[in-house]
């Protein structure tokens, strides 16, 4: 007994001599991408810089003819750009999603979907009682959260200034935001897959293991905010952001958390595999870009999958479970 007791002690400091390590990396990495994104977009972004210069004028003129419209009642601009323009756009993907998960139409997008035979088509039961949560959840936390940030986001920095950010430093806010966003997620929720919390808070998203678009805001109050919420808002905050890159900034974290949830590895949009296969097996791939899965072990059965193969952005037609299909179950 005495030389386990000795054994567990001499383990442990290793544990977490190997954690602390990981998170070096972690930071080292994410820094050195960070740098590297940087000067790619420097050298990469010409022809992307000079499109923006010759549209500029126009975004310029609409955006200062908003704030006349709205001169002394800018509030009521941030809750457009900051609630409605987001959500319009989340409900309107998530409807299209919803006629196919309940409709089965159009006929051919079954073809794409991960999970062969699954929510085909989806439980109508098990889909109301999840919209109710999805809806309490947006509007009985996110837009009060928007709002109250409100007056720290005009502390932060200076949300309505005249002149719109250039295209270089709105790329520079996406890499950040991007990045403060995978290592919030990634830990907040690999700390909700801990026994305690996963069984009293988590479980209730992971009740879907084949998800669908829309409930990728099916969660506890608890995780809304600590891994849906919060890992998106801060990088706007701790950057003093422009009210137009917070505007495309929460836009593009619903679509693509809609994406990652859908259930369908589409043409042309981000692979949903990674995250798909997190509601599958529960135990991996906790992140959003995977740098931190990849560094701390977590993605280790994932790379032996097929699903591992298939997660890469599809540039023709041909679903990718057709052209890299799953190996044929042995039969007994």
């Amino acid at each position: 007994m005495k030389g386990e007791a000795g054994s567990m002690r001499q383990e442990k400091p290793k544990q977490e001599e190997r954690i602390w390590g990981s998170m070096k990396k972690a930071a080292f990495i994410l820094g050195s991408g960070l740098l590297l994104l940087v000067a790619f977009s420097n050298s990469v972004s010409g022809q992307l810089q000079r499109f923006w210069d010759a549209s500029g004028c126009f975004q310029q003129a609409q955006w200062e003819r908003l704030l006349s419209t709205f001169e002394g009642k800018e509030w009521i601009l941030y809750i457009i750009a900051t609630i409605l323009v987001p959500a319009l756009l989340f409900w309107s993907f998530n409807g299209l999603l919803l006629v196919a998960d309940t409709a089965r139409k159009p006929n051919f997008i079954s073809r794409y979907r991960i999970q062969v035979g699954q929510n085909e088509p989806v439980d109508a039961t098990k889909l109301r009682q999840s919209m109710r949560t999805v809806l309490f959840n947006q509007c009985m936390i996110s837009v009060p959260m928007v709002v109250f940030l409100y007056p720290i986001i005009k502390v932060r920095g200076d949300p309505y200034h005249r002149e719109l950010p250039t295209f270089h430093w709105f790329l520079l806010e996406l890499a950040i935001f991007t990045l403060i966003n995978e290592v919030l997620f990634y830990y907040s929720h690999r700390l909700l897959h801990h026994p305690t919390l996963y069984k009293k808070i988590h479980k209730k998203h992971h009740e879907w293991t084949a998800p669908i678009g829309v409930i990728s805001f099916y969660a506890h109050p608890i995780e809304h905010v600590a891994s849906n919420m919060l890992p998106v808002v801060l990088g706007p905050i701790l950057m003093g952001s422009h009210l137009s890159s917070i505007a495309v900034w929460f836009s593009l974290a619903l679509i693509c958390t809609t994406v990652s949830h859908c259930g369908y590895h589409l043409p042309f949009l981000p692979s949903p595999e990674f995250h798909d296969y997190h509601h599958l097996r529960f135990n991996q791939c906790y992140g959003v870009l995977g740098v931190l899965d990849h560094l701390h072990g977590t993605d280790t059965m994932f790379k032996q999958t097929k699903a591992y193969e298939r997660h890469r952005l599809l540039l023709g037609f041909t679903p990718l479970s057709e052209s890299i299909p799953d190996p044929l179950k042995k039969m007994d």
